[in-house]
């Protein structure tokens, strides 16, 4: 069963979905797991029938803690402050810095993404006062909060110690405050030079009500709070949260001992690594969230994150791998599947749900989405390289008949993500300029073998059946086995007769962005040096 499925399949009652993140600069590709599996998990309560709503939280009111998205001007003045309540960028139209790189940058991603939560942003929910009965229940239990953490987690807190951070009246800091001294209507607070490493607070000293917005309680008790406020059933969480005695342990202890409810079910999920790292906009480590949706669309960024079950890592490197042509053809190897077409090798568990929940509209015709025409990606990537070509035209030929609509529309799409892969994550290789008029000088070393076997190939490539990259890259290797030449000779051969360089992208597929014609003559040109030059053909 689909890893969906199994949690609607166990799901009673009416279902409540909550996901939330800390706006704390530009999200990476990594923080779309999270949305994505909620999403796919909300689809999957609603196709087995269960109400259930799906909501997105924005923590705006944690503090600025990451020196790195700040210019070195704006570290001391905003250090410690609500995210709600920093300036945006120079530049931007939004009113705070939480509002541009969430608001402006990263939800619009969720669009792509077919993902359409109810959005939340918790400073607005912390000042209409909907969190003030969870404020005062969590004040009142202090000592509850402080044992719990103790049991859990050995971490010890001292005595009067309360679970809020108050917003300081001089300076503006939430994350540079101490709080004690409740007395069921006040608390006092301190801003302290010294409580954090990354800001230093005012030294100012008050007595205010922490209720309507003037204090968020800590991020534990406030998870547990929300759980309560919404009454959440179902919210994973990245494994750094789940650890044994970690942020989630005690979040479900509060939800437990202080708000009296169980937990909502936890489904725990592993990160998006590159090259063995997590994805990490402080640490610069990642592609931005929104970069890679100019890059990726919706339907195959989805299948990223929908494909392995939540804990198994994703290993994805978008610059020093081909990662992105090998997504899109999964993808294609799915919907072929889906539409009952022969797919070579071996395919994942339930390709049909797969594809389903890759798909970015939750009510498309999954039938039709699978049985319309796509072009791999890799030979769209040629194909736009290549002056004079119309694409349309030429993919309209090689399927065999006019593109529909809808059809139309997947090209348009993959044309943009190709052009946006060759400009910023395709390797050297992937890019082509192919010498048209002349055979390219470094012809010249080429040994007998390889120009036997170039021979050889025009006279395949002149009666080929099928003029495809998959078809062609078949031939290559068909007539490299029949002139005993290895396949490295056999495809430098051709990138030298073609590019001039002795590497190059598919083989198959590059000479299928070319016209046979073409192909052919400049075949025999290489295996017959001396010959008049190669010209296009018209």
């Amino acid at each position: 069963m689909f890893w969906a499925d199994e949690i609607a399949a166990a799901a009673t009652g009416q279902q409540v979905v909550n996901d939330s993140k800390t706006p704390s600069g530009t999200a990476t590709a990594g923080s779309l797991r999270g949305p994505v599996i909620h999403d796919v998990v909300w689809r999957a309560l609603r196709a087995a029938g269960r109400p259930v709503r799906f909501l997105y939280g924005v923590d705006d009111l944690d503090p600025m803690d990451s020196q790195s998205l700040l210019t070195a001007d704006a570290i001391a003045r905003q250090m410690g402050v609500p995210l709600a309540n920093v300036p945006a960028p120079a530049g931007s139209q939004e009113k705070s810095f939480a509002r541009h790189f969430v608001g402006r940058l990263f939800l619009p991603v969720f669009q792509r993404l077919g993902i359409d939560p109810e959005f939340y942003w918790m400073s607005e929910v912390y000042r209409s006062g909907a969190m003030d009965p969870y404020l005062r229940l969590a004040l009142d239990r202090a000592d509850v909060i402080r044992d719990l953490y103790r049991r859990i987690s050995n971490v010890e807190r001292p005595a009067g110690w309360l679970p809020v951070s108050v917003i300081c009246e001089r300076c503006g800091r939430i994350g540079t405050t101490s709080a004690a001294d409740w007395d069921g209507k006040m608390v006092s607070y301190a801003c302290l030079p010294d409580h954090v490493r990354w800001a230093q607070g005012c030294g100012n000293r008050g007595r205010v009500s922490p209720f309507g917005g003037g204090a968020k309680l800590l991020f534990n008790v406030d998870w547990a709070a929300r759980w309560s406020l919404f009454g959440v059933t179902i919210e994973g969480c990245g494994k750094d949260l789940a650890t044994a005695g970690g942020s989630r342990d005690r979040s479900d202890a509060v939800a437990r001992e202080v708000f009296e409810r169980p937990p909502p079910l936890n489904v725990t999920y592993e990160f998006l690594n590159i090259g063995g790292r997590k994805m990490s906009t402080s640490r610069g480590i990642g592609s931005a969230a929104h970069e890679i949706a100019e890059v990726v669309p919706g339907e195959q960024l989805r299948l990223l994150f929908v494909r392995p079950r939540p804990n198994q890592v994703i290993e994805f490197d978008p610059v020093e791998t081909d990662a992105i042509p090998r997504l899109f053809d999964e993808s294609d190897r799915l919907a072929a599947a889906t539409a009952g077409r022969e797919v070579r090798g071996e395919l994942p568990q339930n390709p049909q749900r797969l594809f389903a929940s890759s798909q970015v509209d939750p009510e498309a015709d999954i039938e039709l989405e699978a049985s319309a025409y796509r072009p791999p990606f890799a030979h769209l990537a040629l194909l736009v390289q290549v002056p004079g070509v119309v694409v349309s035209e030429r993919v309209a030929a090689e399927k065999g008949s006019p593109l529909t609509n809808r059809e139309r529309e997947i090209l348009t799409e993959r044309m943009a993500a190709a052009v946006a892969w060759l400009e910023g994550y395709a390797p050297d290789r992937a890019r082509i300029s192919v010498h048209y008029d002349r055979l390219p000088p470094a012809t010249d070393s080429l040994t007998d073998a390889q120009r036997a076997y170039l021979g050889a190939l025009a006279e395949q490539v002149a009666t080929s059946p099928t003029w495809s990259g998959e078809a062609l890259q078949g031939l290559i290797f068909t007539v490299a086995r029949e002139r005993t030449l290895t396949p490295g000779d056999a495809f430098a051969a051709i990138y030298v007769a073609f590019l001039g360089v002795a590497s190059g992208p598919r083989a198959g597929w590059l000479l299928a962005s070319l016209e046979r014609a073409f192909v052919e003559i400049r075949l025999r040109d290489a295996a017959a040096p001396g010959q008049a030059a190669t010209r296009p053909p018209g």
